[in-house]
């Protein structure tokens, strides 16, 4: 499965962005899919997951309430709406699928494929 994570760009504090991930080589309708951040300086971070069924949908606290992920299976892409961003969310920001039917979503290792990233740059 490859993973194409696209949508990032520069916007304003309290704007919107919305990333994609689209998958190919494979299906993601029975993987869960995460998006995870890295900004410079630090570790890879979990920002959001999406379980395999679309069912469930995971975030970490610092952006409850003003991200969402959702996915099209007849698309094959998964998407992360970004809502009230502030600086503190720029970072590259990856997308992640899991093995077939995996129920775990919060670590780096919980994921077997990994996308390129996507920058997401909020200024002050």
């Amino acid at each position: 499965v490859q993973l194409q994570a696209s949508g990032g760009g520069l916007v304003q504090t309290g704007g919107s962005l919305r990333l994609s991930c689209a998958g190919s080589g494979g299906t993601l309708s029975r993987r869960a899919v995460g998006w995870f951040r890295q900004a410079p300086g630090k570790e890879r971070e979990f920002a959001a997951a999406i379980s395999w069924s679309g069912s469930h949908t995971y975030y970490a606290d610092s952006v409850t309430g003003r991200f969402t992920i959702s996915r099209d299976n007849a698309k094959n892409t998964v998407y992360l709406q970004m809502n009230s961003v502030n600086p503190e969310d720029t970072a590259v920001y990856y997308c992640a699928a899991t093995d077939l039917y995996s129920n775990t979503y919060y670590r780096v290792s919980d994921y077997a494929y990994w996308g390129q990233g996507t920058q997401v740059t909020v200024s002050s």
